[in-house]
């Protein structure tokens, strides 16, 4: 279960960032008391920044969400008469901002000015409806227990209450399950403003919405930076970060190329998507290095580490034991065989097969006046020297 929660850390620090930085606004509100007009002005400024940037890098629900909250805070300001609509529909206005919330938990970003964004406005059209049509049914199933003498039914507990606690368990759930930056904002977002709605945070609106929009421009970053420097499918620094990498390396350090063997032929037979499966189970196991080594999907089914300040002698046993410990895993797979038509109209049985796949390693040594895509040629040749004397070894 617990290999399960990929998403748990991302969680847990994404809530310890945002609760350290309402602790240290409320810590420090003697500074920023006298200056909250000022605030106000760069809050405007800050609306507008956050949807632009964040519609810059294609994060559209981002875009979304700060766009609602610059929404939600000129009613606030009376803009439109905005106030008196809040005073009458408080509930309504509350339980919409829940269901939206859980509507951008559901869906994916897309380009805004498309078809995909006449959809995201008429979903949250339908959440705003949806929100109506509960409080109506509330209402109604209020006035029924009060006719029918039913005391049981606690309707003001449960018209916020049920639909909080629903929404709570998804997000929370989507949260866990995979590391997304997104969704955990999300999840904050609902905690932080369920306690400021029921006044159990003392900040004025404004410092509010500052910190929540500052929070998501910076999730935006970090999430557009492990777009560039992170591969999606195995989750490892891509070939971008390591050739950012390189220019931080001085001049003693060795370079390994590494080969899942075979993995053409394994494709063939089993299909793109076990491939991705095992390329994603072997990247974990590469993780795993020690001796100060850094792993990196070098791209197809090639990865490359990096020794800083050691020789290939130094590393050549580290590098043993990742070759074995792949060697060793038993990878578990679903229709190991490809299906045909005909078996697909039977409806046969699923089947399980393990299998197991091996590495060749290539590793040099960085020589005197020599660069680092030199040295991963002479790794590279090293690797077509393991590849040639039968794969499945290590080779300097």
């Amino acid at each position: 279960m617990i290999q399960k929660l990929e998403g748990l850390k991302t969680t847990l620090w994404s809530g310890l960032a945002v609760s350290l930085i309402i602790v240290a606004t409320l810590a420090t509100q003697h500074y920023w008391v006298t200056k909250v007009n000022f605030i106000e002005q760069v809050l405007m400024g800050g609306f507008v920044v956050g949807i632009l940037f964040s519609a810059q890098f294609s994060r559209s629900r981002f875009t979304l969400l700060i766009a609602l909250c610059f929404g939600y805070y000129l009613l606030s300001k009376n803009v439109f008469t905005g106030l008196d609509f809040l005073n009458k529909y408080p509930q309504w206005l509350y339980l919409s901002t829940i269901f939206i919330l859980a509507y951008l938990t559901l869906i994916k970003d897309r380009a805004l000015i498309s078809m995909h964004g006449i959809a995201r406005l008429v979903g949250l059209g339908f959440c705003i409806a949806l929100a109506k049509l509960w409080l109506m049914a509330m209402s109604w199933l209020q006035s029924y227990s009060i006719k029918n003498s039913l005391p049981y039914l606690n309707i003001e507990l449960i018209i916020i209450n049920f639909p909080l606690f629903i929404v709570a368990l998804l997000v929370l759930f989507k949260s866990l399950r995979q590391p997304n930056l997104f969704v955990s904002s999300l999840l904050t977002t609902l905690i932080v403003g369920n306690l400021y709605f029921n006044d159990q945070i003392s900040l004025p609106l404004s410092i509010m919405f500052s910190l929540l929009v500052l929070h998501y421009i910076i999730v935006v970053v970090i999430d557009s930076y492990y777009l560039a420097y992170r591969d999606e499918l195995t989750h490892l620094p891509s070939r971008r970060a390591l050739n950012q990498y390189a220019l931080s390396l001085g001049r003693k350090y060795c370079v390994a190329m590494l080969d899942i063997d075979h993995f053409k032929k394994f494709n063939d037979n089993y299909g793109h998507d076990i491939g991705d499966q095992v390329l994603k189970l072997v990247a974990a196991k590469l993780a795993e290095v020690k001796s100060g080594g850094r792993v990196f999907r070098y791209g197809g089914e090639e990865f490359t580490a990096i020794f800083p300040r050691k020789t290939a002698a130094e590393a050549l046993d580290e590098l043993e034991k990742l070759r074995q410990s792949v060697a060793d895993y038993n990878i578990v797979i679903r229709h190991p065989i490809r299906k045909t038509k005909k078996s697909r109209q039977n409806n046969q049985a699923e089947s399980l097969k393990t299998v197991n796949v091996t590495i060749s390693i290539g590793v040099a040594t960085r020589q005197a006046k020599q660069s680092f895509e030199q040295t991963i040629k002479q790794a590279d040749q090293a690797l077509y020297k393991a590849k040639k004397k039968g794969r499945n070894q290590v080779c300097q």
